[in-house]
């Protein structure tokens, strides 16, 4: 039980004998002393106070957090503690290697010792109700509001009741326009933008072009060079990008539909020469000196056959502090904050025959499933959710947040914010952009040299188009409301998407660009794609300090 005295200990507080033997004598000894702690430090104690815990005080949180004791005598904990007796339930080959300590791989748990073994005797009849539904007691641990300092926690962008659209023409154009504008803005602070103009304004005579242009259509000749034609709000025009002139060939090559970019050219006649293509770009983003712990997820689906329920419990024990080496304890320990970047659930009718592949038919039984995992995430990490194309919104982005009448039980937990697709929070000087991803199927799948696998690539593109999914009308169905809030107007210090399921990161010009992969293994709507998802594999910035860890074999 050496492992409950160092927990304490870790945190300042000196355990009486009286108080380790209440404390050894719930049922699930580990899990107490977690919940224990945390209602010690967010009372009025500070980090530097030596609390001295009693066996009365154990006592009073027993009785207020509804734990059960065990109800064994002393010669049964005796039993329990003989060498003899412990040796012969102990499991083999259980082990974590140095291989995997190294790449803070968590796919195995710790050998257990005396204390595990009375935390596997949890008992299936301690259970409280939450909307007619048993769930575990530990569901508890986030129905009481924690006394935790979240001042420097800021929801920058949330969409949700932001819809101002009738679907009319009139609304398309004013999206459009908005769109434009935004960009514009950011393309004319470029030295080779600053003295431009518009289609209209080009004059009989005049060889030097410098304009602001939306795509309308890219197209190849029978020569191999691109013909884009561009447009603003006074005209057309058609310009030719030469595959002699490779660097502007490239650039042309990553053109989409509805982007906005500025553009220099050579008049020739009816005809443009494309010079360059200047993209609205991102600036060199500082450190933020965050000294906390933020964790990414994303593309969990609860619900799904194909849900990694084991890998998932895992990964609550290690965010609890109760899972890992002591390196992995201590950056579950630094923890903060949480993101579920979309589709926690797996949701109803998303795809033809999905209801083959449901272990839970009902989407409010799936959210209530999921309120009784993350209700077991320690009440002092606050926990963002956005919705992906598996949950109960609306599919047009963007998406207002999952509405409480799908997810009542979800909304109970006190720790846990709603936010839209997209949305931008500030957590602790950490700015994160939270976009689910459907945006890049349509550079996966239509873009030269991208794919899924290399998401980290096309986050990077969005940096530097400044758009989430400019494509409208394609694979990501897009919203016509009277403003596009898909241009990323402000840049964060951190992109961070879902859906596609694979795991990525790069540092681009000092924004981390994440993608969480998930917790699900491949579907069969996947396999048709050949889509080979990265499951279990969890990103973590532990003090802006990028590290990942698997919670799977």
């Amino acid at each position: 039980m050496n492992d409950i005295i160092l927990k304490f200990a870790k945190k300042g507080i000196n355990l009486s004998p009286d108080a380790y033997k209440k404390i050894i004598s719930t049922e699930d000894p580990n899990d107490f002393s977690t919940s224990l702690i945390l209602k010690l430090k967010t009372k009025n104690y500070s980090k530097n106070d030596f609390i001295s815990l009693k066996g009365d005080i154990v006592n009073h949180y027993i009785k207020e957090l509804g734990i059960k004791t065990k109800n064994e005598n002393k010669k049964e904990i005796n039993n329990l503690n003989s060498l003899d007796n412990f040796n012969k339930e102990q499991p083999k080959n259980n082990t974590i290697t140095k291989e995997q300590q190294k790449n803070n791989t968590i796919t195995k748990e710790q050998p257990k010792n005396k204390e595990n073994l009375i935390n596997d005797e949890i008992s299936n009849k301690n259970l409280i109700k939450i909307n007619d539904k048993e769930v575990s007691p530990e569901f508890k641990r986030n129905l009481t509001k924690p006394n935790v300092n979240y001042d420097n926690f800021e929801i920058l962008k949330d969409l949700t009741n932001q819809s101002y659209t009738s679907g009319e023409l009139n609304n398309l154009v004013t999206y459009f326009n908005n769109r434009y504008q935004k960009l514009s803005k950011i393309i004319e602070k470029h030295p080779e933008m600053k003295t431009h103009q518009k289609i209209s304004e080009i004059g009989e005579g005049q060889t030097d072009l410098n304009l602001i242009l939306m795509v309308n259509n890219v197209r190849t000749t029978k020569n191999g060079h691109n013909l884009v034609d561009f447009e603003d709000d006074t005209g057309n025009l058609n310009v030719l990008f030469s595959n002699k002139n490779e660097s502007v060939f490239k650039q042309s090559e990553k053109l989409v539909r509805d982007e906005v970019v500025g553009i220099t050219a050579d008049k020739r006649g009816d005809l443009a020469i494309g010079n360059n293509i200047i993209f609205p770009g991102v600036p060199r983003m500082p450190n933020t000196n965050s000294k906390c712990g933020i964790v990414f997820t994303s593309d969990i689906h609860i619900g799904s056959i194909t849900f990694l329920e084991d890998a998932f419990v895992k990964f609550i024990k290690w965010i609890n502090g109760d899972f890992g080496n002591e390196e992995q304890r201590e950056i579950a320990n630094n923890v903060k904050y949480m993101t579920v970047d979309g589709d926690i659930v797996d949701g109803i009718g998303v795809y033809p025959n999905q209801e083959k592949e449901l272990a839970i038919k009902d989407i409010t039984e799936q959210y209530d499933e999921a309120a009784r995992l993350l209700g077991d995430i320690r009440s002092d990490i606050k926990i963002i959710i956005g919705p992906g194309n598996h949950d109960a919104s609306r599919l047009a982005e963007p998406q207002p947040a999952v509405p409480e009448k799908y997810a009542k039980s979800l909304y109970k937990l006190n720790n846990i914010e709603f936010i839209s697709n997209p949305g931008y929070v500030n957590l602790d000087g950490t700015k994160v952009l939270m976009y689910h991803g459907r945006g890049i199927d349509d550079f996966a799948i239509g873009v030269k040299d991208y794919s899924h696998e290399r998401n980290d690539l096309i986050m990077e593109e969005f940096l530097n188009i400044r758009h989430l999914a400019p494509i409208y009308g394609e694979r990501t169905p897009l919203a016509s409301e009277l403003e596009d809030h898909l241009v990323i107007d402000e840049v964060p210090n951190v992109l961070h998407t879902g859906h596609v399921h694979i795991n990525t990161y790069k540092n681009y010009k000092g924004i981390h660009l994440i993608n969480s992969g998930t917790f699900q293994t491949q579907t069969e709507f996947q396999k048709i794609y050949n889509i080979v998802p990265t499951p279990a594999q969890v990103p973590i910035l532990d003090n802006g300090e990028y590290k990942q860890l698997k919670f799977i074999d």
